[in-house]
Order: C-alpha cells, then structure tokens, then sequence
C-alpha cells in the first residue's frame, strides 16, 4: 500500500503545475508582523509554523552546522538594524553527531525577531526576505520568505502582546531529572536526620483524630512545595510582567552562555564540593534558625509552616547546590521551565516528608543515620566537581579560550570517576571517616557502575563519538587527537595506491586511466569547495558538463549543502563503500552543486530566474533554482546521473543508505549510457 501510495504521488506531481508542486515541497509557513517596543524602536516578528516530520535553525549557528535563520531586511532612510536577528522560542541545544558540534533546532513552531531603529517618522515599507533551512530524515530544503510590509498600517502589532514562543521539546526529561534530584537530597546528611523530627512533631496528641493528623500532614508537604517554588516563580513572572517573554528568555540566555554567570556557578559548585569532601560546612546564620525553629512550637498552621521553613533553610547546605543544577539546566526552555521543574524537585523533597507524617510508624523501617550518610555527601561532592565544570565549558566554548577543549574535560572527568570509584572501595579517606573492611551489595553495584562508566569514557580521547554525553561534552572538532580522522585519511591514502581495479591492469591500462581521470582544467570554486575522501570533481555545471564530455563519461551531479546534514552521511557512510569510491573517481565526472552557499556571483552572471521571477546572485541561489526548476524538487542530498546532453540515465535518488542499492543505481547507470538509454524525464 505504501509502495502504490508513491507511485500515485509521484505521477500526481508529474501533472501538477509547477506553481502548485512548489507548495507541496514547502514544508514551513511564515506569519510575519510589527511589534512596536518603544517611540523609536520596533520588532520584525517572523513565527513559523513547521510541517511536523520537519525541522528548522536557529539564527546563531556554529561554522560546521545546518543553515541558520537569516534576516535579511533591507534598510533605509527611514530605518537602521539594531543588533542581529534573534531566537524568541528557546529549546535545549542539539548535539549532531556528523558536524559534531552543538546547536538549536526548532520543531512545530518557532518565533523569531530582528530590532530596528526608526530614523524618520511615517509611513515607509519594510521589504527583504528571510532564508532557513528545512530538514527532516532524508531532505534538506534551503528556501526563502519574502518579506513585505509597511510600517504605520493597522498590522502593526503592540508591545503588550507577547509573542508565542513554541513548546519546550524536553521539558519531560527536565521534570524526571528534577524529581530524582529531589529523591536524592533525602540522602544528604542535613535531610536525613530531619526525618525523625518531623515524625515526633506529627505524632498525635490528645484529642487529635488521624483526619486532623492527616491533614496536618499534608499542609506541612504544601508549604515546603511552595518555599522551594514560590521565591523563582515570583522571581520570573516579575521579569516577564515588566519585559515581556523575550525580555525573560533574553534573561535566562545571559545566565547560559555569558561568561560571568558560568563562572561564579562553577565556583559555586566547587565551593559546595569542597564543604561536601569536609573542608569546611556550609550553614545559614544560627538566628535565622533559631527564629524559624521557635515558632513551630504550636502546631496550628502557623506552626506547621514554620516547621516546614525550618526544614528548608536546615537542609539549604546540602540542598543548595542541588537546587542550582536543577534551575541552571531549565533556564534553557521557556520563563515557566525553572517554575515547572523547582515544583517537581520539590514535590519529589517534599513527599517522603509527608508520608511519614501521615504513616509515623514507617520511621521503624529506616536505617539508622550513621557514616553511611558521610559516604553520600562525598560521592554527592565528585559529582558536584564534575557538573560543575560543565559550566566552566559552556563559557570556555563561547568565548574560545580552548582551556576545556574535548580532551582536556574528558580527562578530568576520567580522573573524577576514578577517584569516585577508588573512594567507593575504600582505598580513599577522608578526615574523621572510618576504614571500610567489607562492600555491601548496593556499594558493590555504585562501584561497578562507576568503574564501566570510567571505561565507557576512555576511548573518548582519541575520537570516540560518546553518544551518551553529549549534551555535557565539548565538541569533537576540539579533539586535537581524533584517530577515527587519521584512519580515514591513512585509508585513502592506502586507495590511491592500492586501489583494486589498478592490480588487475596492465601498465599501459594504468596510465590510461590515469590520462583519463585528469581534468582538462582547474575546477571553478575549487577554493571555496571539496569533495569528500580525496575524490576530483567539478563545482559548477557547465564545466563539468564540458569535462563528461571530453572524457565520455556520465555526469554524477550531488545537489548538496554546507548544512546538509544527511549529505555529511550519505558520504561518510555510502561514499566510502570502496565499490562507489572506485565508480566515482573512475566511471564519472563528479558536480557538486551547492544550493546554500552565499558567495556572490560576478555581476554579469546575475540572472532572473524564469521559476520565481527573483533575481539570483549568488551560487547557492543559482544552483538552488536549477534544481526546483528542472527537478521540482529542493532537497538534498538529491544525486543524478545525466549525459553529455543533460539527459537523465536513472531515476534520481534521495537520502538512502543502502550501500547495495546505490551501487546498484551507479552500475545501472554506466550501463545506460553506453547503451544510449535514458530515464523518461528529460532536463531541458
């Protein structure tokens, strides 16, 4: 049924109008407006609503990435840029594996702005365009949106009005992460022992029936809920009420890419890792205790809160630290993520709480507080060492200083979770703790964890991907020492000389080939261009179409992008295959066309396309429109293989990694051009 679903839709798209298939492959839909800011300062506000199997960048990308947003608004007399064009919807960064780098994409909808300054008053049109890049598995599609409007017209949209940002990918991942972080500060040696208090204060007196107990008990779980989530919800919605969304988002990006704020959180959580090994404790003043604590003496509400008061500020030294990670890493998602992930990291504190205030004689089943609660605040404080350079990276990576590059920070994790692991077994000590003589089951299960996770992490030191940090890794193009690249390059090394269809030729079929695989000339944009494992080819068409024909060989066009994602793996893992390797450099003459690249054109070869009626002045333009307009389509990876005549000889094939069925598609088509056969569609 699938199967006869494509066939149907592909002879559909043969019939269409092309006006009409260009729909079809626009997989992203614009809503762009004016928000006014103050008397003198206005946002352009593009929101895009994205097909849902697609996905689109931001407007800050690193060098080796997919495409970004672009605004590109053409000023005036009348108006001037103020910064660059912005992220209004946040999302957690995104770590791809092929550019191995870090970068945000956004799915179902994404709201972007650019700040202008007025220069003279009236009326006075706003016109440019806005290119982005669409992916989805298997298509790349870099396409623009015209923008078109006039400042003063009712369309103008006010201040008060908040943009729509979009929905928070992972902020069920955030809210798990917090509630375990909470489960895990019951361990903490300030928490612990504040247990059997509670229970003591709930035990019920004269005349108190187990209803009132109860819901004693449950005010005393809604109070610490709320001294853990109130203080940074009152906090943030003042933020948004007197700036708005973007004035909050703006906020929370400052606190995770700018140096300052990372570094004062990685001092923090080293200050807090030190306390934690026992070089010192970390507690609030006594009369601020002491107050809390003298008040919860009644057990009215009053008292209930204030006990529930002196819960929180008791367990602030080990708790501290804790909360912080959990608030650090939601900042990244929209102004209600610290809200939502603070609530459930308190509700996870809190619980246990209110259990045993409802349920007084499950405290007969605890263990004892003892030496085991140090344990815990020493393996608390390694990982403390640990995510706290996290943020020392994040500032490292921003301002490229290349003091943590992937080496450097998988090092000192290494050493971490190596002492961590030698702690776990008791050949570390620290001040006033006893010797350990034998491991527990539970001890024995941390250590072995910890051990294979020291393991999983060594082989990252020489280019392993770590696929399972990622998020908390440096880039990989940071590796100085990246032995997955040195094969790759000693391998083609090896091909170039010891390539099989060499060993079975004679001499003089050697230095047939040989004559043969040299081009006439010196590809154009050789400079700005190349092709993937050592391969020669051609960058502009007609070149390499004159070069097939001099040589009589088929043409193999890649229709490709710097930012094409499948493009990278397409040739990092069919590429490679020695049998297309082979095909390529001796069957073919290779043109790689770049349909993203903004170098400009010489003027004279500026043209207007006869598909858009839009002028093209750049390659990536230019090159784009030969692909819609001859293809009907614009994604990439797209691959054809043509004649001298610009004939197609196969049907054109997309993103695929079958290594066989594209060996195939290369065999099939040598076959059809020594036979003179060609595939139906004929490119004009």
């Amino acid at each position: 049924m699938k199967k006869l679903f494509l066939i149907l839709l592909m002879a559909f798209a043969a019939i269409v109008p092309m006006e009409v298939r260009a729909q079809i492959i626009d997989p992203v839909k614009w809503s762009i407006a004016i928000q006014d800011l103050n008397e003198n300062e206005f946002d352009l506000v593009a929101t895009a609503t994205i097909d849902p199997q697609f996905h689109i960048y931001s407007t800050k990308m690193p060098d080796l990435a997919p495409l970004p947003t672009v605004f590109d608004i053409q000023t005036s007399e009348f108006f001037e840029a103020v910064g660059e064009a912005r992220d209004l919807t946040d999302v957690a960064l995104y770590y791809d594996d092929i550019f191995g780098t870090e970068y945000k994409q956004f799915s179902g909808s994404a709201a972007f702005a650019q700040t202008f300054r007025k220069l003279k008053d009236g009326s006075f049109p706003i016109t440019g365009e806005i290119s982005y890049q669409a992916c989805k598995d298997g298509q790349c599609v870099s396409l623009t949106e015209d923008v078109n409007l006039t400042y003063g017209e009712p369309a103008v949209i006010e201040a008060d009005e908040p943009t729509k940002a979009g929905t928070k990918s992972n902020i069920w991942a955030m809210i798990l992460e917090a509630i375990l972080w909470g489960f895990a500060a019951l361990l903490t040696p300030c928490v612990f022992p504040m247990i059997p208090m509670t229970v003591s204060f709930f035990m019920h007196g004269e005349g108190e029936t187990k209803a009132q107990g109860r819901f004693k008990a449950f005010m005393y779980f809604i109070f610490i809920v709320l001294l853990y989530t109130l203080p940074i919800a009152i906090i943030i919605l003042t933020t948004w009420l007197l700036g708005g969304n973007s004035v909050t988002a703006d906020i929370f990006n400052w606190l995770a890419t700018h140096w300052l704020p990372n570094i004062i959180f990685f001092l923090v959580f080293m200050i807090f890792a030190a306390s934690f090994f026992g070089a010192f404790e970390i507690t609030l003043g006594s009369n601020m205790v002491n107050k809390s604590d003298s008040k919860q003496n009644t057990k009215n509400l009053g008292g209930i809160f204030f006990m529930a008061l002196t819960l929180v500020l008791v367990s602030f030294a080990c708790t501290g630290p804790i909360v912080g990670t959990v608030l650090i890493k939601s900042t990244s998602g929209e102004f209600w993520a610290p809200i939502v992930t603070m609530f459930a990291f308190a509700v996870a504190f809190a619980l246990p709480f209110a259990l045993f205030a409802f349920f007084p004689n499950l405290l007969q089943r605890l263990p004892k507080s003892g030496g085991w609660l140090t344990s815990v605040k020493v393996v608390l404080g390694f990982i403390e060492v640990a995510l706290g350079f996290k943020f020392l990276s994040v500032a490292d990576q921003t301002y490229h200083w290349h003091l943590l590059d992937r080496e450097v920070y998988l090092g000192i994790w290494i050493v971490c979770f190596t002492l961590l692991g030698l702690y776990l077994l008791g050949k570390i000590r620290f001040k006033g703790e006893k010797e350990v003589k034998e491991l527990g089951v539970f001890r024995l299960v941390l250590i072995i964890i910890d051990l294979v996770f020291v393991v999983y992490m060594i082989p990252g030191m020489w280019g392993a991907p770590l696929k399972a940090l990622s998020g908390y890794l440096p880039p990989k193009q940071t590796l100085d020492f990246d032995l997955n690249r040195i094969i790759e390059e000693n391998s083609e090394k090896v091909i170039e000389y010891v390539d099989a269809k060499f060993a079975n030729m004679s001499v003089a079929q050697q230095e047939q080939v040989v004559v043969t695989d040299e081009f006439t000339e010196e590809p154009k944009y050789a400079d700005l261009f190349h092709l993937p494992h050592n391969l020669k080819g051609y960058f502009d068409f007609d070149q390499a179409l004159a070069a097939a024909k001099a040589t009589n060989r088929p043409i193999f066009v890649d229709f490709t992008g710097h930012g094409c994602v499948n493009c990278r793996e397409m040739e990092a893992n069919v590429w490679s295959d020695p049998r297309v390797k082979d095909m390529l450099r001796h069957d073919f003459v290779i043109c790689a066309l770049y349909v993203d690249d903004k170098t400009t054109l010489p003027e004279n070869e500026w043209y207007t396309s006869t598909y858009d009626g839009k002028e093209k002045k750049t390659i990536g333009r230019k090159y784009a429109d030969f692909q819609i307009s001859k293809f009907g389509t614009n994604a990439q990876p797209y691959y054809c293989l043509m004649d001298h005549n610009g004939n197609l000889l196969m049907k054109p094939r997309a993103y695929d990694l079958d290594k066989d069925a594209f060996v195939n598609f290369l065999k099939d088509g040598i076959k059809n051009f020594k036979e003179g056969t060609y595939y139906q569609h004929v490119i004009d």
